[in-house]
């Protein structure tokens, strides 16, 4: 059923119904539920190690800073490969990575070499990321029913994420590191089945260069019309911006726990809270959604700005939780962005945007991290959300109104096609 722009969102039981949705739904979430147990792994045991927040906000980054150099370059390969096989063969090889890591950490090798499986890893990683986004397009022709599709896909991650962290630390300290990284790999495998045996193989779209000059120019003109698109500019600005201060938090929940068990509540306050902002932020129409980015992005850090106040762990957590709520402009700023890139070009635009974002995260953590060596990772957090909350008010300043209403008119009109074109 086609719904108009301003109608009422599909319902989650509505989206679970769309034929094959619903495997590579549980396939991805059960992905992400071990991926979030094995990053809290990693941190805690480099903090364990080492006592130090920089060790430990730079292991995170470095689960990030290699998806910057991976995405920016694979753009054009999965332009020109089957989504269907970038995927499947995207989480082969990091199960496979996952198990290396494995056995380096239960012989305790030391942290550059983990550091370097970590960095093979992600750089793998962000083909896989870019060709399911291309996916989820092909899934769901009714626009209406994406968006909500996107929406509930933040859901998932955000919810695995939030116990994955929450259930991560005990683990760690319980059971031992391995059986985080062993929940991970086992995850990769069964998202690599699922994917070949649900999804269909479709061709590639569009006109592609040549050899390595044509893949440079790919790249090249990808570049382009990201930058000189009047609402993919900014939507990817506004991204990078709001990683200043959502990265901080789960950047330094470690150190500012110390020994205590709070550690992975308060990783997991934010994301948690982000659950319940998707599940609000997705009943309303998308019209409302995208006029409420830059207002929900300058409310976003202020609870975090109190963080240096040294409150007691449940109420620092119900900040953050609150901020995490108001991260939910993440779900229709995402959904939009993809709708509007032109499809001949999604794999591309979706791996340079996917690097961009990926950078702001990694240089966030290790921004936070340097500054907790300095000053404390309480004052961190607040400078972190302070400098975030002056760079979304200025973009709002300059923030191009009538380009993004125009943009969701054509991307959400029952008739749009899947090449939505460029906003005027």
């Amino acid at each position: 059923m086609t719904k108009d722009v301003g109608s009422a969102a599909p319902s989650f039981v509505d989206v679970l119904r769309v034929p094959k949705y619903l495997p590579v739904f549980l396939a991805s979430a059960l992905s992400l539920w071990g991926d979030n147990i094995a990053r809290i792994t990693i941190a805690a045991i480099v903090f364990q190690r080492t006592s130090s927040p920089l060790a430990a906000a730079t292991t995170l980054a470095v689960s990030y800073l290699p998806a910057v150099f991976g995405r920016s370059l694979v753009g054009p390969v999965v332009d020109r490969l089957p989504y269907k096989w970038v995927i499947v063969w995207g989480h082969l090889l990091r199960a496979l990575c996952v198990g290396a890591l494995l056995v380096l950490v239960l012989t305790e090798a030391k942290l550059l070499t983990i550091f370097a499986v970590l960095v093979v890893l992600e750089t793998i990683g962000g083909a896989a990321s870019a060709s399911s986004m291309i996916l989820m397009t092909d899934l769901f022709p009714d626009r209406q029913y994406y968006a909500r599709a996107i929406g509930l896909n933040a859901l998932s991650e955000q919810t695995n994420q939030a116990f994955g962290l929450a259930v991560g630390g005990a683990l760690v300290a319980w059971l031992g590191p391995g059986v985080g990284l062993l929940a991970d790999l086992v995850s990769f495998l069964v998202a690599a089945i699922t994917i070949l045996i649900v999804v269909e193989l479709r061709p590639v779209s569009g006109e592609r260069g040549k050899g390595l000059p044509g893949f440079v120019r790919d790249l090249h003109r990808a570049a382009g019309d990201m930058v000189h698109h009047p609402v993919l500019a900014r939507f990817i600005l506004l991204s990078v911006v709001a990683c200043v201060g959502i990265a901080a938090p789960e950047a330094l929940a470690v150190p500012i726990a110390g020994e205590s068990w709070w550690a992975g509540p308060l990783m997991a306050a934010p994301v948690a809270g982000a659950v319940l902002g998707i599940i609000l932020i997705t009943r309303r129409d998308v019209r409302w959604q995208n006029s409420s980015l830059i207002p929900l992005a300058m409310l976003m850090p202020l609870p975090l700005v109190l963080t240096m106040l040294h409150l007691p762990f449940p109420l620092l957590a119900a900040l953050w939780f609150l901020s995490g709520m108001l991260q939910a402009f993440m779900v229709p700023l995402q959904a939009t962005f993809t709708l509007v890139t032109p499809e001949a070009l999604r794999g591309r635009i979706f791996s340079l945007a996917g690097a961009l974002s990926v950078a702001a995260a990694a240089g966030s953590y290790l921004g936070a991290g340097w500054l907790a060596q300095h000053t404390g990772p309480e004052a961190a957090v607040t400078v972190c959300a302070g400098v975030c909350l002056v760079l979304v008010a200025l973009l709002g300043l300059r923030w191009p109104e009538v380009a993004v209403r125009q943009a969701v008119e054509a991307a959400y009109a029952p008739s749009a096609p899947a090449s939505t074109a460029r906003a005027a």
